[in-house]
């Protein structure tokens, strides 16, 4: 071993992050006066004292922003080991808050002028260099980072020069896709600076946000099969664009990689939000616009066949029932199998372009309130009740959001319409069930049996009653 040992000064930054209209937001400050990197923009931060580092971050985050933190509060984001332009290496460590008490003021004006929420995806300009680097590495969800800096380098972040390399963690689900599909990435958006993994918790489901050195964010999604990339893809070129800004666009796709790139859209999941009950009735109107938009959609060539036909709809229910059966109630199997049975002696219907995946995590609602939808690798030509199904169980004990809904729609479905639909959405439950209790989803379980339970009640298929007290049709 040659030299002694090596000792560096260390860092506390604090990544304070809050939710936003944009999505997640930091608080950033900006230097100020006779200090290092006047008038960038930095995280609230300062250097160890005789402490731990998680004291040393509450106590800097009082002293600079008048925030109160509880150490319990403070949660590891990343630690970057940085080299400055000029100067000693450093280990700084970035510790994210998402809770605390009181209302961000500069406290320090001889050391900061300003103060503000900033969104992750979209950050101010100029901005420390370092800094930049612990936020890119938090959102990549690496753990830890190198930052060295060359001689001569701008103290102030430039993407033309972006020293950051990242370094993942023992189990960490992948900071980056595989080099085939970086390359890929990057040959159609240019230099991509941070990568973050936003896939559902699913091993065949994999999707990364990339963010452009020189600025912009897109998506990245590998499909599990050929089948599911092929209609992602027709849909993204041939229907989504006429949503007038509803989706994602489309900036490349390679079947061998089974990739494909989109643009970001504007907007908040409906996945979990809390809504007011006037505002959770509009959503739902808009919803009902929104798949009648959709529905009007011109099918793609070739024209599919008019009709669906009964062995091609019902024909799985031997291999869904298998998956599910150890996870029914008593009589659900009989009960299955007898409204299939019914069903196929119903009148087929016709089909039309439908999204195929149509619920609220897959529902984006934008600052202004319209609504962005997103994923189609389940996007085919099916009758108009397949986009139903998986909105049901919201209309659970719910006649005003139902109603909000065909009000957008602009109709109520017909009898024959509501009976292919009852039959769809038991279908479509004993294989959540199964699925769900396959892959870990509990959520996908248990909506699937609150819809078998539903079934055999006979209150499942919506009939919402028409304002004026007439019959639906």
């Amino acid at each position: 071993m040659s030299g002694g040992r090596h000792t560096v000064p260390v860092d506390v930054h604090l990544l304070a992050v809050r939710d936003g209209e944009q999505g997640p937001e930091v608080l950033l400050s900006r230097r100020a006066g006779d200090v290092y990197a006047a008038g960038l923009w930095h995280a609230p931060s300062g250097h160890l004292e005789r402490e731990t580092v998680v004291a040393a971050v509450v106590r800097e985050t009082l002293e600079e922003t008048g925030l109160v933190v509880d150490p319990a509060d403070v949660r590891a984001a990343v630690t970057v080991h940085h080299r400055p332009p000029g100067g000693q290496a450093r280990v700084g460590f970035f510790f994210e808050v998402r809770r605390w008490h009181g209302t961000p003021q500069v406290r320090e004006p001889d050391k900061c002028d300003a103060i503000g929420w900033f969104p992750l995806a979209d950050l101010p300009e100029p901005m420390v260099a370092y800094c930049r680097a612990g936020l890119d590495a938090y959102r990549a969800g690496a753990p830890v980072a190198l930052h060295f800096q060359d001689p001569g380098d701008p103290i102030s972040y430039d993407p033309a020069v972006d020293r950051l390399l990242l370094v993942p963690g023992h189990g960490i689900r992948g900071a980056a896709p595989e080099e085939a599909v970086r390359a890929f990435t990057e040959r159609a958006v240019g230099r991509v600076a941070g990568w973050t993994d936003v896939s559902w918790a699913r091993e065949e489901s994999r999707v990364w946000q990339a963010r452009g050195a020189g600025g912009g964010t897109w998506y990245v999604k590998i499909h599990q099969n050929d089948r599911f990339h092929r209609r992602e893809v027709t849909a993204l070129r041939e229907w989504v664009p006429g949503l007038g800004g509803g989706g994602p666009r489309l900036v490349a796709a390679d079947p061998g990689l089974l990739a494909v790139v989109v643009t970001a859209v504007e907007g908040r999941p409906l996945h979990g939000a809390v809504l007011p009950g006037v505002e959770e009735r509009a959503v739902f109107r808009s919803l009902g616009v929104l798949a009648a938009r959709i529905h009007a959609s011109a099918l793609p060539p070739p024209p599919p066949t008019p009709t669906i036909t009964r062995a091609d709809r019902y024909g799985k229910v031997d291999r869904h029932l298998e998956a599910a059966r150890p996870h029914l109630a008593p009589g659900d199997e009989e009960h299955v199998r007898a409204v299939v049975e019914q069903a196929r002696r119903l009148e087929p219907l016709p089909l039309v372009v439908t999204h195929g995946d149509f619920q609220i995590r897959n529902i984006l609602r934008a600052a202004d309130g319209s609504l962005r939808i997103v994923d189609f690798e389940r996007s085919e030509p099916q009758p108009v009740v397949r986009d139903l199904v998986r909105l049901l169980d919201r209309f659970d004990g719910r006649e005003d959001l139902c109603r909000a809904f065909f009000d957008g729609y602009g109709r109520p479905f017909t009898a024959l319409e509501r009976a292919h639909l009852a039959t769809e959405a038991v279908l479509d439950a004993v294989s959540g069930i199964g699925y769900g209790a396959a892959h870990g989803d509990p959520e996908l379980v248990e909506r699937g049996r609150r819809t078998l339970a539903h079934s055999r009640a006979g209150t499942l298929a919506p009939s919402p009653t028409p304002p004026d007290g007439g019959t639906p049709s």
